[in-house]
């Protein structure tokens, strides 16, 4: 966990602007799918073990039911996985905004995350590739869980790394009762480019 300590404040406020510019331009695009306001929080930016992650996403309660999805990106000597940890309560106002009219079955909640997941990780990975000029390769997204708790979805997690830096925004839709955190999770073997890429935009 070496490399991963030494994020100073000037990296993390750094990588925080370059997070912020991404996930806006995931939020504006999704936005625009849906026709609604989408709130967003800043950027919460944290060195942690998988096992921190689910009592530090502070939007949703330990407790609650919800459903995640991930996919794999590397590139460059940089690989880490994009999450996205939706509340359950969200899938029927979903459905409305993305005009869903069949039944809200397993199959088509999966078809709905998978639909949000596409737009907001594409967007957002892309946005920060471009600002650290790189060129990320992306692995097929996965359903974590569906209707599990939020501890569940992180014991995967347990045996891939020891410590990960995590940055973590929540996504909100106005007006709609629609909740999810998204999360990218860099591994310490990617720091060291990480790092170096940060300084380069510092100077």
């Amino acid at each position: 966990m070496s490399t991963i300590l030494n994020l100073s404040e000037d990296h993390r406020d750094c990588l925080q602007e370059i997070t912020n510019v991404a996930m806006g331009q995931a939020g504006d695009k999704l936005a625009r799918l849906l026709d609604t306001f989408v709130i967003l929080s800043i950027p919460h930016i944290e060195v942690m073990a998988p096992s921190d992650i689910a009592m530090a996403l502070q939007s949703l309660d330990g407790n609650d039911s919800v459903s995640g999805v991930c996919q794999g990106f590397i590139g460059g000597g940089i690989s880490g996985e994009a999450m996205l940890i939706f509340n359950d309560t969200s899938f029927s106002d979903l459905a409305k905004l993305m005009k869903y009219d069949d039944v809200l079955d397993a199959q088509a909640e999966r078809e709905l995350l998978m639909d949000t997941t596409n737009v907001l990780f594409g967007a957002c990975l892309k946005g920060i590739a471009e600002q650290i000029d790189m060129e990320f390769s992306y692995g097929s997204p996965m359903v974590l869980g569906q209707h599990v708790r939020l501890s569940d979805i992180f014991q995967r997690e347990n045996n891939r790394w020891d410590h990960a830096l995590v940055t973590e925004i929540n996504y909100q839709l106005e007006g709609y009762d629609v909740n999810c955190d998204l999360l990218i999770v860099m591994t310490d073997s990617s720091m060291d480019i990480v790092l170096k890429k940060l300084d380069y935009l510092l100077e």
